[in-house]
């Protein structure tokens, strides 16, 4: 063959006469077999036949999508039926039927928490197959609403929220998360990872009496998340979001806020005062997002007579506006209630709920007294996931680009394909929270390609493509700390109390899964370092009984929350702190919260519970329980012998735990410190009294040993006595004169007998009288035993003195 390998690029869905011709020679000198005489197509069940001059042709239509790529083998058979020594390789590539639109980019975009921003298209380019293109107009959506509350935003609670964004302080939470303290949601349908209620038209939430101030002033604000959809069937009633009505009675509505046939109604009917005429009542929006089925924000400004709509961060002013007369003063109590209306005893009907509301509502919320400013709004409703533009400076002057407020939108136009293709492949996703909701997103990319003189020349199809948002390690948050301890009675009742955590320490950790080094692929867990992250609130509540206000509280210094995004609540339940805000934020304010008890009689003991939670819930901490013992007078004498024993540097050396060391003390507790040692060897009453125990039976030991060692030393003095006798003289053939003087010397020892037991005597009254001296006593007697034994000795040997008068020498 003339040719070592033979290539052609063919067209899908055509049939070709010929796609290419090869041709091959024979050296041969003889005519006859000097010519090629005819060629075959070696390779079997392909879709190609070649003539007897070498032209291949296909046998039917080539698809791009079935195979890109033919490889067939072709040999030569000369006049004598000898074929070629080697065959040849022939090469056919399919092409596809040029189709105008996107090329090369994935459906699915994975996304790591924390990543930053990901480019989603970084290879992508336009195919316009050659086309006079004038213009494009590409629009980029990202769909997320189906993510709570229309997109990836922060789950804080409410009051959280309110204090992130700086909000003026007073908001009333509506619907929080069901609790002891806030327990009129319990009944409702719940989405607990968003804190969203589902109301289906058969249920409603009364709020408790003074929750909500019963007269709202001419200035307050309503907000709240609002996902709604046509009502079954379009029917004309009213569906209640918000309502305040008579409680019996009658059925008088003094303000609402409603849903009827797709617009927004905002009811407020004044009281009746000095000026008899008609007032703005009834406020009226026409938006077709308010039965779109998807999430918005809105915010109800009151300035009464001025009424504003936020919806989205966008204001809107209301359409229609209604008068009508105030309302009579009356002595019916009124009821406050949320996904329906209460309807007070009217027409001999028993009070029941109407009105109900289809959809979904989340973060309801009111402020009584003051209107929100329009940062505060936009900070509340803003979303932490959304589109974003990598390098703008290199987009180039011939791209425009436009985001919504959202940015989850983003249009962009240019008169250059090449510009608008390396302004796409920048476009990425963000998504800023630490811990993002996982899921899918869906991108639409939508594109227009003009023609010169024409307003659509090609048609170019939709991206349908998605972001999968991986889920993040989840952390694991623990509270530690001294877990007992106790007091005397006269620090609980003093202007100070006690501090309830003085050492308490909140961490969190993350476990994750690698991949091990081995090639046994197997994966091992392992534990990451701690992990920084904003806690949203702290409860420390108290165990068994509340907290009787006539008689204790926990009490905490509100400047200790200046500086911080944090607040605090106060009930006899115990202590709240809320807000978006560090761990070592919440740690120094749960360090001075102090317990008082200023009738401590009756109580010996209060148990506390502490538990911390992150994004409103999502993630929460142990539970840490707290133990505190009141001592009473009757065991001070325990409390100062186990003082004095503790200071001893000896005795605290052996006993004190390693972990809770002095220098935890606080500068500002630093004279209760005998009492925070004593909080770390002596947890009970117990306790006390086995240490006091142990004391007395190393004070009896001790005694014992000082006995045993002073009978010893007698022990010695007899038995020199002895080895004295032992060397007396033999006087027995002496002779013995005696003593004229032994008759004054024998009244004078009775007397100094006689003097000794009188000691004796008093000694062992002493002894009697006073236990604590009984060892000083003792030493007195032996003394006394010692001298007595002495002056016997003496004696003894004056009236053994020789009569050496006839001795000779």
């Amino acid at each position: 063959f003339k040719e070592s390998m033979y290539k052609a690029t063919v067209t899908e869905g055509k049939i070709y006469d010929s796609i290419l011709q090869v041709e091959a020679i024979d050296e041969d000198c003889s005519p006859q077999y000097s010519q090629i005489c005819n060629y075959e197509i070696v390779t079997t069940d392909v879709p190609f036949a070649i003539d007897r001059n070498g032209n291949i042709r296909n046998t039917e239509k080539l698809n791009y999508d079935k195979q890109r790529r033919y490889e067939i083998m072709v040999t030569a058979f000369d006049c004598g039926q000898k074929h070629a020594r080697e065959d040849v390789l022939v090469q056919v590539n399919v092409k596809p039927v040029c189709k105008p639109g996107w090329q090369d980019w994935n459906k699915r975009i994975e996304y790591k928490p924390g990543s930053g921003s990901i480019p989603l298209f970084p290879s992508i380019h336009l195919e316009t197959c050659d086309g006079p293109v004038s213009s494009t107009h590409t629009t980029i959506e990202l769909q997320t609403n189906h993510i709570g509350k229309g997109c990836d935003r922060e789950t804080y609670s409410e009051k959280s929220l309110q204090k992130l964004c700086g909000a003026s302080s007073g908001a009333i939470d509506l619907l929080p998360s069901p609790s002891a303290t806030t327990n009129w949601t319990a009944g409702l349908l719940m989405d607990n990872n968003d804190i969203i209620f589902k109301f289906d038209g058969k249920q409603g939430a009364k709020i408790p009496d003074g929750i909500v101030p019963k007269n709202l002033t001419d200035q307050f604000t309503i907000s709240l998340w609002m996902k709604h959809g046509p009502s079954p069937g379009l029917r004309a009633e009213k569906e209640t979001i918000l309502c305040n009505s008579d409680k019996t009675e009658m059925n008088r509505h003094h303000y609402a806020l409603y849903v009827h046939n797709c617009r927004l109604v905002f009811l407020l009917r004044k009281d009746f005062d000095q000026a008899d005429t008609f007032r703005p009542a009834e406020f009226h929006w026409k938006l077709d997002q308010i039965c779109d089925k998807e999430w918005h924000y809105y915010v109800v400004n009151v300035e009464f007579p001025v009424v504003t709509l936020y919806m989205d961060g966008t204001t809107y002013e209301p359409y229609l506006v209604t008068n009508d007369w105030p309302i009579h003063p009356s002595h019916i109590a009124m009821q406050l209630t949320v996904g329906a209306c209460w309807q007070g005893n009217m027409n001999e009907n028993e009070p029941r709920f109407a009105q109900y509301f289809h959809g979904s509502l989340a973060s309801l919320t009111i402020r009584p007294g003051k209107i929100e400013s329009q940062k505060v709004i936009s900070c509340l409703q803003a979303c932490k996931e959304g589109l974003d533009i990598n390098s703008l400076e290199s987009l180039g002057q011939g791209v425009k680009y436009h985001f919504n407020p959202s940015q989850s939108v983003l249009v962009m136009e240019g008169d250059d394909i090449e510009n608008i293709n390396r302004a796409l492949r920048k476009v990425s996703y963000i998504n800023s929270r630490q811990f993002p909701t996982a899921g899918v997103r869906r991108l639409k990319v939508s594109s227009k390609v003009q023609c010169f003189g024409e307003d659509v020349c090609i048609n170019i199809p939709d991206i349908d493509a998605y972001v999968m948002v991986l889920q993040a390690n989840e952390p694991k948050i623990t509270i530690s700390g001294m877990d007992h301890f106790a007091r005397p009675a006269a620090q609980f009742e003093s202007e100070r109390g006690v501090i309830l955590l003085p050492d308490i320490r909140i961490v969190s950790t993350v476990t994750k899964t690698e991949h091990s080094k081995k090639n046994d692929g197997a994966n091992k867990p392992v534990v990451l370092e701690e992990m920084l992250h904003d806690l949203d609130f702290c409860d420390v509540l108290v165990s068994g009984a509340e907290l009787d206000p006539e008689q204790e509280c926990l009490e905490l210094d509100r400047t200790e929350l200046q500086g911080k995004h944090l607040d605090a609540t106060n009930s006899t339940a115990g202590y709240s702190i809320y807000g978006a805000d560090t761990m070592h934020n919440y740690e120094q304010v749960l360090q001075q919260i102090r317990y008082r008890n200023w009738y401590t009689s009756a109580t010996f003991e209060r148990k506390f519970r502490i538990k911390c939670s992150e994004l409103n819930g999502h993630y929460t901490s142990n539970e840490f329980n707290l133990e505190v013992n009141i001592l009473h007078s009757t065991n001070s004498n325990y409390m100062d012998h186990v003082n004095k024993v503790i200071v001893q540097p000896q005795f605290l050396q052996s006993i004190h735990h390693p972990e809770e060391s002095i220098s935890t003390v606080h500068n500002s507790d630093i004279n209760l410190l005998p009492f925070r040692l004593f909080v770390s060897v002596v947890p009970s009453v117990a306790t006390v009294v086995i240490v006091i125990c142990v004391s007395v039976l190393i004070f009896i030991i001790a005694v014992g040993v000082y006995r045993i060692r002073t009978a010893q030393q007698h022990s010695s003095t007899d038995n020199e006595s002895s080895k004295e006798n032992e060397m007396d003289w033999d006087d027995s053939a002496l002779t013995i004169t005696v003593n004229p003087m032994e008759k004054y010397e024998k009244p004078h020892r009775a007397e100094e007998e006689s003097e000794e037991e009188d000691e004796e005597e008093e000694d062992t009254t002493s002894a009697e009288s006073d236990e604590s001296e009984e060892e000083d006593d003792e030493e007195e007697e032996e003394e006394a035993i010692v001298q007595k034994r002495g002056k016997q000795n003496l004696t003894r040997q004056e009236q053994l003195e020789w009569d050496d008068s006839t001795l000779p020498y």
